[in-house]
């Protein structure tokens, strides 16, 4: 607290800064909305443009939604299913953010980056590994080899 500030000021402060709740200053509401969603689309773009890793995850998408509504026999199965698609693309997408911050920091190697970047790539791999499980339980279920 600074030496001429009250109690109240101070809390008022605190106050002041819960009332901001944009992201971006200046903006809030549907105009923080559109501003947000539009730099997403943009990082998806270069993404999918720069990315083989991106790139196969989408076609997977592409493929595995329309094939899920044969797989899933129920709608809780069905959200699992299309829910592990999309959170491993998300984790590919931040293992891609990562990765390049790293390389922007450093671009010669350094062990420490090595290390964060391995540590990135295993969390694409259990993104994997869990989407890999649903689907495998999905299809066993599906087909009734599970019973």
């Amino acid at each position: 607290m600074p030496v001429n500030e009250t109690p109240r000021q101070a809390r008022d402060s605190v106050a002041g800064n819960r009332k901001r709740q944009a992201a971006l200053p200046g903006q809030g509401g549907l105009k923080r909305i559109v501003s947000a969603s539009s730099n997403s689309m943009r990082g998806l773009k270069n993404a999918i443009g720069t990315e083989a890793a991106v790139q196969q995850e989408m076609a997977v998408l592409a493929i595995g939604v329309p094939l899920s509504f044969f797989i899933a026999s129920n709608p809780w199965i069905w959200l699992a299913m299309v829910g592990s698609l999309f959170f491993i693309l998300t984790v590919e997408l931040l293992n891609t953010a990562i990765e390049r911050l790293c390389n922007h920091v450093t671009p010669e190697h350094h062990e420490a980056i090595r290390v964060t970047k391995d540590i990135a790539s295993a969390a694409v791999f259990f993104a994997l590994s869990l989407g890999g499980l649903i689907w495998v339980v999905a299809i066993v279920e599906r087909f009734g080899w599970l019973r």
